[in-house]
C-alpha cells in the first residue's frame, strides 16, 4: 500500500512547527505535524519564556493569537535581579508593565497555538526514523512504527538533534562548555520562603567564578532553575543522577563558599535533572534543496544567552507561512526568500547567544553583566 501523500508535513510538534501550521491554517493552506511525543500532555514543557516585540511577537500577530497571548503573559514576570555569588544583589528592575518582553509559562504558549488548529492536524507518537528524496521536490518520511508519507513539502521543526537537517547540511551540534543541572522548587512561597524571597517575582541571576544560577519563579508559584557550570563534556556523566543526594552533592561542589541562600536553590529542590547546552555553528546555513527547508533550533540551534531561541522558532514559522502564502503555485520561490532572510537573522543571534556565553561565563562574568544591565551591551 503506497504512503499517504500530505502537500505540507512539518515534523516537530514544538512552538516552531506548531507556529508554521497556524500562519498556513490562517492562510487557508493545509497542513500536517508529526510529533514523535505520545500526545500534548506526555510531559511539561519547560520554563518561562520571554517573547520579544520584534520577533515572537510579530509571530503571534500574524498567527492571529496576539490578544490571547496577552491574556496568558504573567504579571510582574520581567523583573530582574543580578547577584554575586555572596548574594549580595547588584541590579534589581521591578516589572512597571511598560517592557517588550512580556514572561509566559511554554506550556501556556504551547497549548494556545495547539488549540487554534484543526483538530487533527498534529498526529502523536509518529517519531521519524529517516528521510528521503523522492525527486521533483517531492520526499517520503519513515516512522519508527512502520508508517510512512510522502510530501510536497518537508519542514524539520524538529530541534537540535533534527532527522530531516541531514538532507540539507552535515552540520551538528557543538557542545558550548556550558552545562546545566536544572532543579525545581515547588510551592516556593509556603514550602521555600527564603528561596522565593532571593528570587523575587521574575528572572534571577546570580553569576562568578564561571559559573552562576539562572531562576524564574514559574506561573504555578515553583522556582524553576539552572545551575550553569562552565564544565567538561563528560562531567555530567560522573554524578549519578538516578540519586538526587549524590547529585546535589556533586553540584554544590562546584559552588563552594558560596552564598547558603544560593545553594539552598539546589539543596532544597525536589526535582535535578541534568542537560548540556549544545549549539550549530554560528553562521549555519545551506545550499537550497527542493522541497526541504528547517526552522527554529533545526536551523540554527544555539545556547540560551540571548533568550532568542523560541522566539526565533517562531518567528521562522512565521515567516516560512506568510512566504508559501505570497508565492502560491511557487514553492521554491517561497522558500529562497525564506531562507535569504532566515540565513543573517539567525547568523546575528547566533553571534549574540555566544558572545553573552562568553561574557556571563568568563573570568568577570559578574562584573560584565553589571555592566551590561546598568549601561547597555557597552558596558565593561
Amino acid at each position: 500500500m503506497s504512503a499517504p501523500h500530505l502537500p505540507v508535513a512539518i515534523i516537530g510538534g514544538g512552538l516552531g512547527g506548531l507556529t508554521a501550521a497556524r500562519v498556513l491554517h490562517v492562510n487557508g493552506i493545509e497542513s500536517a505535524i508529526f510529533d514523535l511525543e505520545p500526545g500534548p500532555e506526555a510531559r511539561t514543557q519547560g520554563g518561562m519564556l520571554d517573547i520579544h516585540e520584534d520577533n515572537g511577537q510579530k509571530a503571534l500577530r500574524a498567527a492571529g493569537l496576539h490578544d490571547d497571548f496577552l491574556k496568558i503573559v504573567h504579571e510582574g514576570g520581567q523583573a530582574m535581579r543580578l547577584l554575586g555569588p555572596d548574594g549580595t544583589v547588584h541590579v534589581s528592575t521591578e516589572d512597571d508593565g511598560d517592557g517588550d518582553r512580556p514572561e509566559v509559562d511554554r506550556g501556556d504558549l504551547r497549548d494556545l497555538l495547539l488549540n487554534s488548529l484543526p483538530d487533527g492536524t498534529v498526529h502523536w507518537g509518529r517519531k521519524v526514523t529517516g528521510a528521503r528524496p523522492l525527486g521533483e521536490g517531492r520526499h517520503e518520511v519513515a516512522f519508527a512504527d512502520g508508517s510512512a508519507v510522502t510530501t510536497d513539502l518537508l519542514i524539520g521543526a524538529d530541534g537540535a538533534w533534527s532527522r530531516i537537517r541531514p538532507l540539507l547540511s552535515d552540520a551538528r551540534p557543538a557542545y558550548t562548555g556550558i552545562s546545566f543541572v536544572e532543579t525545581d522548587l515547588y510551592e516556593a512561597d509556603t514550602r521555600h520562603p527564603r528561596s522565593a524571597a532571593i528570587i523575587g517575582g521574575g528572572f534571577f541571576i546570580a553569576l562568578g567564578d564561571e559559573r552562576g544560577f539562572l531562576a524564574h519563579r514559574e506561573t504555578d508559584g515553583s522556582l524553576h532553575v539552572y545551575a550553569a557550570l562552565k564544565a567538561d563534556e563528560g562531567w555530567l556523566d560522573t554524578v549519578n543522577f538516578s540519586a538526587d543526594a549524590a547529585a546535589k552533592a556533586a553540584v554544590l561542589a562546584r559552588f563552594e563558599g558560596w552564598d547558603e541562600g544560593l545553594r539552598a536553590l539546589v539543596a532544597d529542590a525536589e526535582t535535578i535533572t541534568p542537560r548540556r547546552i549544545h549549539a550549530l555553528p554560528v553562521g549555519h546555513r545551506w545550499d537550497r534543496v527542493p522541497g526541504v527547508t528547517l526552522l527554529g533550533d533545526a536551523a540554527h540551534v544555539m545556547s540560551p544567552f540571548a533568550g532568542e531561541g523560541a522566539n526565533l522558532a517562531m518567528y521562522d514559522g512565521a515567516e516560512l507561512a506568510l512566504a508559501l502564502a505570497a508565492h502560491p503555485g511557487d514553492t521554491e520561490a517561497a522558500l529562497t526568500a525564506y531562507e535569504e532572510a532566515l540565513f543573517p537573522r539567525s547568523e546575528a543571534s547566533a553571534a549574540e547567544s555566544a558572545a553573552s556565553l562568553d561574557s556571563m561565563f568568563g573570568t568577570n562574568g559578574l562584573e560584565r553583566m553589571i555592566g551590561f544591565f546598568t549601561t547597555g551591551p557597552a558596558g565593561p
